[in-house]
């Protein structure tokens, strides 16, 4: 037995057929049920629906690998992602990036405050970021990192300051589109604990290779690319945080109530839940 879910595109409708709810996506982990959201059936259901809508996830932030590493360093942790992208927008703007400004040229553009959404916003860590923005930027204009795949520049990176595993990966899978990484953020360990498919008694902080071998055999067990699934649950769960939050409180409902989680879901943000939404 399978089940199924439907994308619409105009006059057209697609169905998309996914293994049956009680069959095993990995041993333990059953595919669930394909609009309850978090299981594997539903994640799967979203990227493949992106797909058959001709939205593919745009990942590359910057114009050049320079670029790429300023835009996921100055984001990240205790920075929400307007703001880090606004910072990123200004320095760009200013052609600083592909050059050699100084640290304190650097610590002056991320001073002066942002305008984001129309209000005036001061970037946090301003001084700790210019100081790793700018050994980046010199390192990056005295060598050439290997880019031959996602895990080889993802550990040259990580040997610049500031620069730990999730903003490595992070770089990686925009700047070649790779599948051999994972940005485990906080949005995707907590997809991995609520979906079954991470081990709960690892940690990100001494146990991100694990975390991250278990994520790209997910991904591959539900036939998705792990660039595209990383994108799609990132969206995903950073847009319900009541749901999340509800989920992640204790609630053992069953696919019921995550079917309702997923209608709530759906009619708070205005959308049809079996039509894809595209990553901005």
């Amino acid at each position: 037995m399978t089940q199924s879910g439907a994308v619409f595109l105009g006059p057209t409708t697609v169905q998309i057929e996914l293994p049956a709810c009680g069959d095993e996506a990995l041993p333990g982990v059953a595919w669930g049920s394909i609009d309850a959201f978090p299981t594997p059936a539903y994640w799967a259901y979203q990227v493949i629906a992106r797909r058959v809508g001709g939205a593919p996830a745009r990942h590359r932030l910057g114009q050049t690998l320079a670029e790429e590493v300023a835009a996921c360093l100055l984001g990240g942790h205790g920075i929400p992602a307007s703001v880090g992208i606004a910072a990123f927008r200004r320095l760009q703007s200013l052609d600083m990036l592909d050059s050699a400004p100084s640290e304190e040229e650097l610590l002056h553009q991320l001073t002066v405050p942002l305008v984001v959404n129309g209000r005036p916003v001061k970037y946090r860590f301003a001084r700790q970021k210019a100081k790793y923005l700018d050994a980046a930027l010199k390192r990056l204009s005295a060598e050439s990192p290997p880019t031959e795949c996602g895990r080889a520049l993802r550990d040259w990176l990580v040997e610049l300051p500031g620069i730990g595993f999730k903003t490595a990966s992070w770089v990686a899978r925009n700047w070649l589109d790779a599948d051999d990484v994972a940005i485990l953020d906080i949005h995707i360990l907590r997809a991995g604990a609520l979906g079954g498919f991470f081990d709960r008694s690892l940690t990100v902080e001494r146990d991100y290779h694990e975390l991250e071998a278990q994520f790209i055999r997910f991904s591959r067990a539900i036939g998705v690319r792990p660039s595209e699934l990383d994108a799609v649950i990132w969206f995903e769960m950073m847009s319900s945080p009541a749901t999340v939050t509800q989920l992640l409180g204790g609630r053992r409902g069953g696919d019921a109530s995550a079917r309702a989680s997923s209608r709530r879901r759906s009619h708070d943000r205005g959308t049809d839940p079996h039509q894809a939404r595209l990553i901005e």
